[in-house]
């Protein structure tokens, strides 16, 4: 057996590198810098495929920088968005079963969605946010416990608790529900891709609702246990108390804290990224995947099932769409699908590839780390590729000087997100990446490009009646300041 590149035997594909030492060194060096370059804490790493055998794992950093605690598999991280994939597969989980179609109307499940503005949202244009709605602003669980008189000095476990979920419902549909054309829609139901934490939120109330349990019970007894995730919950205070869980970092004024508190910035509702887990019991949950919805023990979809799940339902950039609550990709032939997470404290990735029974688990407890770059780099390389992909940057595209005009400008969202482009005086269009100016460069009528140190982003601008009115920044779509 080969040595993999990161350590231990190789098992998947042992004759596509004969490297050894090089590519175990190649792939380390690649994710100390990516660590260096964002001051990461610590980060937890494996490789696996269909069977759930363990192709490489190795740990990096510490779960607690300052007493230096070793990170190991069954070390606790927050998740984030990794959370979504779990909601979509209880929904088909409840379709399934007859209980729900996910054609259905948002109205038939939530009696404070009246759909004012929004008659025809469906269940399903949550499930790959299609619905139609700019970043709304993110309704805290604290600040709704609070008002509520639940929160007890951050020391009640409100995961479960139902009153909680009432709340949270009927604020959450409110929000939306005063979203007009004028304000706060982009579009009509199924007409854009924009990420949406607040469509995941009333997901998880459809499954509540409908399995007569907390979304937290749910995928507790329905998921982990069938899986095996022993170490995987929705709760915020288990983990915050459990001795081998992660100190969660961010920047502060710069400089890097971090504490146990998982209500930080917490949704009043599940559904979106109240995942905690560890490496051990994600294995098991992409193992599930590329082994067509069964577990080691048990069958949590059937195949047919799954494959609507996988199935793209909205595609946002070129060779880029969204299933439910995963995004569907290919590097070159490989079908590739995955998804991340970020909330302070949390970087998180999984991703696999059913063509190369190759899946991969990346989670760090530092904010604002690339983490999806390191699962795309281990992914690559156990499926008999190249390690990175080649980057090449396009010849621009002549853009109108009167659309660049309009390009320029501020654009921000009310979950607190900004993007400005300045237009210069030589006709480049520029903004900042990390206190560094960057320049956009058009690849397309609407589309630019702008070169990062370990990847290139794009950005795609939206007009409506012959006007730039949004511009589409990571996974978000981000309006215009008038």
């Amino acid at each position: 057996k080969e040595t993999s590149p990161i350590h231990g035997p190789m098992h998947a594909f042992p004759q596509r590198d004969k490297r050894g030492d090089y590519v175990k060194d190649q792939l380390k060096n690649y994710i100390e810098e990516i660590m260096a370059h964002h001051d990461a804490a610590g980060l937890a790493l494996a490789v696996i495929d269909g069977s759930g055998n363990t192709l490489a794992q190795d740990f990096f950093g510490f779960r607690d920088a300052e007493k230096q605690l070793p990170i190991d598999e069954d070390t606790i991280f927050g998740i984030a968005s990794c959370t979504k994939s779990f909601t979509c597969l209880a929904i088909w989980q409840l379709a399934r079963e007859g209980k729900l179609d996910v054609h259905d109307l948002v109205s038939d499940h939530i009696p404070e969605w009246k759909g004012t503005h929004q008659p025809n949202l469906r269940i399903w244009h949550l499930m790959c946010h299609s619905g139609g709605f700019f970043p709304l602003k993110r309704l805290l669980a604290e600040d709704i416990a609070r008002e509520l008189g639940l929160f007890e000095g951050g020391k009640a476990e409100l995961a479960y608790c139902d009153e909680l979920s009432e709340e949270g419902r009927k604020q959450v549909a409110a929000q939306m529900e005063e979203q007009t054309m004028e304000k706060g829609l982009i579009g009509l139901p199924g007409e854009y891709f924009s990420y949406c934490n607040d469509g995941f939120a009333l997901l998880s109330e459809i499954i509540r609702r409908i399995s007569g349990k907390p979304y937290a019970a749910y995928v507790k007894e329905n998921i982990f246990q069938p899986l095996g995730m022993s170490r995987s919950c929705c709760d915020f205070i288990a983990p915050s108390l459990d001795e081998n869980a992660s100190t969660l970092y961010f920047k502060k004024d710069g400089v890097r804290v971090g504490d146990r508190n998982y209500y930080r910035i917490a949704h009043v509702l599940n559904g979106g990224g109240a995942i905690k887990s560890t490496l051990s019991d994600l294995k098991k949950y992409v193992a599930m995947y590329l082994n067509e919805g069964k577990g080691a023990k048990s069958e949590l979809l059937p195949e047919d099932w799954l494959r609507l799940m996988l199935r793209p339902m909205i595609t946002y950039l070129p060779g880029v769409s969204y299933a439910s609550g995963l995004m569907v990709r290919s590097f070159g032939d490989l079908g590739v699908i995955g998804h991340g997470g970020s909330l302070p404290g949390v970087s998180s990735h999984i991703l696999f590839s059913p063509e190369s029974n190759v899946g991969v688990v990346v989670l760090c407890n530092t904010s604002g780390v690339p983490v999806g770059l390191i699962a795309d780099a281990a992914l690559r390389l156990y499926s008999g590729l190249p390690m990175l992909a080649e980057r090449k940057i396009p010849e621009a595209w002549p853009w109108p000087e009167e659309f660049k005009a309009q390009a320029a400008g501020t654009y921000r969202s009310c979950e607190g997100d900004s993007f400005k482009v300045t237009l210069k005086e030589d006709g480049t269009l520029v903004t900042t990446v990390e206190e560094e100016e960057k320049e956009l460069i058009p690849i397309g009528t609407r589309i630019a490009l702008i070169p990062g140190r370990f990847t290139d982003a794009k950005v795609k601008f939206y007009t409506r009646q012959g006007k730039v009115f949004a511009v589409l920044r990571g996974s978000r779509i981000l309006p215009k300041e008038e």
